[in-house]
């Protein structure tokens, strides 16, 4: 199998020859044609001039005479004047017998001159126009003859004269074309020498360019080729002076070899993140198990440690199940229902539940106002978004502190905002909140009795971003934070009030 630089050079060379064939062809036809042209108009100019001499002779009556004999002949006069013709003549009588012919065509060998006599006789001619006709002459070479290949080939052109003796008279004039029409020798070699040279440099450089293109092509190949897996994607691909081509596909072949770098990394971090979360919980478990199976464990203590267990058992299924919404988002298999949800009460049902966690945490929980607002979506999942944020406000404000929820609507959206006194978010942590298994502060998250995995602002954004809408956050080190849902309103809702 040939290569593709191999191939779009012969496609390149073929291309050439295509256009270059047909042009070569049609300029040679033109210029046949063209000198065709110009043979017949000097063989009619010819025929109408023997037509003229004939005719003015006629009208003083010295072109025929008829001697005692039956041969009919041309005055001495005559003859004289159409000796100095060149090329092939012939002047014939009414009942087509010869009157003159030029030295031409008495040497015709005697095929050319049947040939030629029988094509005389049947060329038209009249009195205002005349015609043209094509002549093969092979000469004495019979091989020739069978063979097609004419040593030489005549225009006739055929006129008519009036006469004293004979009435009408023929003048038939022949002119040969096979040397005018041949091809000169500096187009031969234009065709043979200069045209190849320049297809032959022509391919020649197309094949050099997409050498260099090949080469480009196998290097990149090469250096992709080396990048095995996730510890060696750091590498990038540096190639200089190259075409803008070929930098846009080692631009963009460095920020797919970067994404992929970032998702490995991100992969790594993911996978060690759970295995740890994982580890803790079936540590803990294993302990609790084992204390319950100890024979010398007393009744109560056992069913402490028992419960302790599905106290675990419930962590690690909260953590797949929250692992498995994230992995099937990823990878859009998740469907969101598409209904119309009033927000309104499903807010209300989160204040209190909200009620209720911050009693427990000593936190003031408070709904400052609400609208009413209809969005297309899908409730389960607005809920678990709600409930995520303000879970997230309590847990991290200190006894004592407030949490506000609110629900506005605007010209084109509506928005839930939760905002907190709490411990706030440091600016270097900031742009990984919404990161995979991040936590603030890692050691109390694990430890707390609330504690969780580091991923309900991760499943939190994503609810917002598969609900055409947005989940945005702003925080200062111990001053609180703000998180803000913002979702596309319906055409339904009513437009808001100017004081809204």
């Amino acid at each position: 199998m040939f290569s593709t630089r191999v191939r779009l050079t012969a496609v390149f060379m073929g291309g050439l020859l295509l256009i270059t064939a047909p042009i070569v062809i049609a300029l040679l036809a033109a210029r046949k044609t063209n000198v065709y042209r110009d043979i017949g108009q000097h063989t009619r100019t010819q025929a109408e001039l023997v037509a003229r001499i004939v005719t003015q002779l006629h009208d003083g009556g010295q072109v025929i005479v008829g001697p005692t004999t039956a041969t009919v002949v041309v005055t001495t006069r005559i003859r004289d004047l159409l000796r100095g013709f060149p090329d092939y003549l012939v002047v014939l009588d009414r009942f087509g017998q010869p009157l003159y012919q030029s030295t031409g065509v008495s040497q015709l060998s005697p095929q050319d001159s049947a040939h030629f006599r029988e094509q005389v006789l049947l060329l038209p001619s009249g009195e205002d126009n005349s015609r043209a006709a094509l002549l093969d002459l092979y000469g004495s070479d019979t091989l020739a003859a069978e063979r097609g290949i004419a040593s030489e080939r005549l225009l006739l052109v055929a006129r008519e004269a009036n006469d004293l003796s004979s009435g009408k008279t023929r003048v038939v004039v022949g002119t040969p074309t096979l040397a005018a029409t041949a091809l000169p020798s500096e187009y031969l070699f234009v065709i043979v020498v200069v045209l190849p040279v320049i297809i032959g440099a022509a391919t020649w450089g197309a094949y050099a360019m997409l050498g260099r293109e090949a080469r480009q092509v196998a290097w990149v190949t090469e250096e992709v080729s080396a990048i095995t897996d996730g510890r060696s994607l750091h590498t990038r691909l540096h190639w200089e002076d190259s075409s803008p081509e070929f930098t846009k596909l080692v631009s963009t072949l460095n920020a797919m070899i970067a994404r992929l770098e970032t998702s490995f990394l991100a992969l790594r971090r993911f996978t060690a993140d759970a295995s740890h979360e994982l580890k803790t919980p079936l540590m803990v478990l294993r302990a609790d198990v084992e204390r319950a199976m100890n024979e010398r464990t007393p009744q109560t203590e056992k069913l402490v440690a028992l419960e302790e267990a599905l106290q675990e058992i419930t962590r690690m299924s909260d953590l797949v199940e929250s692992l498995l919404t994230l992995a099937r988002a990823d990878e859009g298999r998740f469907d969101i229902d598409q209904e119309p949800v009033e927000l309104r009460p499903l807010v209300q049902e989160v204040y209190e539940t909200a009620l209720i966690l911050g009693e427990a945490a000593e936190v003031s929980v408070t709904l400052p106002f609400t609208d009413e607002v209809t969005v297309i979506g899908d409730r389960p999942r607005l809920r678990q978004l709600f409930l995520n944020l303000v879970t997230n406000a309590i847990k991290y404000t200190p006894a004592g502190g407030r949490v506000d929820l609110g629900l506005g609507k605007h010209p084109d959206t509506v928005t839930f905002a939760v905002r907190d006194t709490g411990i706030g978010i440091a600016a270097a942590d900031f742009p990984h909140i919404f990161d995979r298994f991040w936590r603030a502060d890692r050691v109390r998250s694990r430890t707390s009795e609330r504690g969780g995995f580091g991923l309900g602002l991760a499943i939190s954004q994503w609810i917002a971003q598969a609900h055409g809408g947005s989940l945005t956050a702003s925080s200062r080190l111990g001053r609180g934070s703000l998180f803000t849902v913002t979702l596309p309103l319906t055409a339904e809702n009513p437009p808001a009030a100017e004081d809204a």
